[in-house]
């Protein structure tokens, strides 16, 4: 039951960092900010921590280059669609992802009620995302499309440009849900080849910060730091270390029990993001969503009973 509080709790700073990530007003400068902030954090740290078992690194340096294709398609996401839209279908989408090839490469075999725990969480996650629909109304500004949210959910909201039911979004959401079941598989491999989550945790991070950092400033140069206030760098960095902090909770509750009931587990996550997606960013709850919440909470009660 620890395990399962614990990876509740990173759910919950993961659904945090990701609404920095999508309120940014500079979503790549964001992004290039939380990878710095787990430099900085994490590179520091290599001398000290003796590096993962051998067998690990395959792991390792695939889940690396599967991060950063992760951030990218997040970063997509996040464009061309609601928080409250894009966050539950990516995270939804991948525990099934996972417990399918958890199943059938890892030999892991869930109980009748973990199984439907991980259909109820995901199948709730689904709802979420697609409860209430956009219709187009009038453009302005620069003839950019503007929409409201309308029938299941009831009231109308505007929205900007990239906020509307952008069948785009729905494919970047699901693409960035296979990398997150991807990475997640690799992770869950190679932080039990590793002999110790702390050291698989450390490296990892340390590799994936700098990186994903000098890639960002590969895209855009000096001018991706170019009018970034305290505050900015302040939301930027407190995301690296909260994506950290909630990824290393995850990585030493892969060493303690089935990946894809992990995997389920943290995407419950998606409740804070729904409550974040009304507060911050003003998107409507509705009855279906409600319920959708609910069921994800009984998913979780099916996949922490013995």
């Amino acid at each position: 039951m620890t395990a399962a509080l614990a990876v509740i709790f990173a759910g919950v700073l993961h659904a945090t960092w990701n609404a920095i990530a999508k309120g940014a007003t500079d979503r790549l400068a964001s992004f290039g900010l939380i990878a710095l902030g787990q430099a900085l954090l994490m590179v520091p740290l290599l001398p000290f921590v003796g590096p993962p078992a051998p067998a690990a690194w395959p792991y390792l340096a695939s889940s690396v280059a599967v991060h950063m294709l992760y951030m990218w398609l997040l970063l997509k996401s996040y464009e061309l669609g609601d928080f409250s839209q894009v966050y539950p279908l990516a995270r939804g989408s991948a525990p099934l992802l996972v417990a399918a090839v958890a199943a059938l490469a890892l030999n892991e075999r869930l109980s009748w009620s973990q199984s439907a725990g991980v259909a109820a969480v995901s199948g709730g996650l689904v709802v979420l995302a697609f409860a209430g629909t956009r219709r187009p109304t009038a453009t302005s500004g620069r003839g950019a499309l503007r929409t409201v949210s309308a029938g299941r959910d009831g009231g109308a909201v505007a929205e900007g440009h990239g906020s509307g039911r952008d069948p785009r979004a729905v494919v970047a959401a699901l693409l960035t849900g296979a990398t997150i079941a991807a990475y997640t598989m690799l992770d869950g491999i190679g932080v039990r080849e590793a002999e110790g989550a702390a050291s698989y945790t450390v490296w990892l991070f340390g590799i994936e910060g700098p990186a994903t950092a000098a890639a960002v400033w590969a895209i855009r140069g000096r001018d991706v730091i170019a009018g970034l206030d305290r505050r900015q760098w302040g939301l930027g960095l407190t995301g690296g270390v909260l994506a950290m902090a909630g990824y290393g909770i995850v990585l030493w509750a892969q060493t303690r029990g089935a990946l894809a009931s992990v995997a389920a587990l943290r995407e419950t996550g998606v409740i804070s993001g729904a409550i974040i997606g009304a507060v911050v960013f003003s998107e409507r709850m509705g009855a279906r969503r409600i319920v959708a919440a609910c069921v994800v909470a009984a998913g979780v009660v099916l996949i922490t009973a013995h």
